[in-house]
């Protein structure tokens, strides 16, 4: 999985909403195709952005809680943290550009 770390209901406070850096959050599933095609992208991400922004996995047949507080209706989600709140939620698979220009509003290059 490269630098994207899988995280759970149990681990998503301390990891995600009181991070001091964004966090990505792709909310996904093991039997879900476009979650895999997104998967390369964010790994790719993961390494342009690693001093700027954590990015995280939450599989969401193994974690329920989370995405139900989060609303979380159709994978994959990719939700994006800043100080313990949600400031981007991008839902289905989508390219590597469009991600990017996602992020590159809350992160100066």
């Amino acid at each position: 999985m490269g630098d994207i770390k899988p995280v759970t209901d149990a681990e998503f406070l301390t990891t995600v909403l009181q991070s001091d850096k964004p966090v990505v959050v792709d909310f996904w599933a093991e039997w879900c195709g476009p979650c895999r095609q997104v998967a390369p992208v964010l790994e790719e991400l993961a390494v342009e952005y690693a001093d700027k922004i954590t990015f995280v996995k939450l599989n969401v047949d193994e974690n329920t809680q989370t995405p139900l507080e989060y609303r979380v209706t159709g994978i994959p989600t990719i939700n994006v943290y800043v100080g313990g709140q949600v400031v981007k939620s991008l839902v289905g698979a989508r390219p590597k550009a469009a991600i990017k220009a996602e992020l590159s509003e809350l992160v100066p290059a």
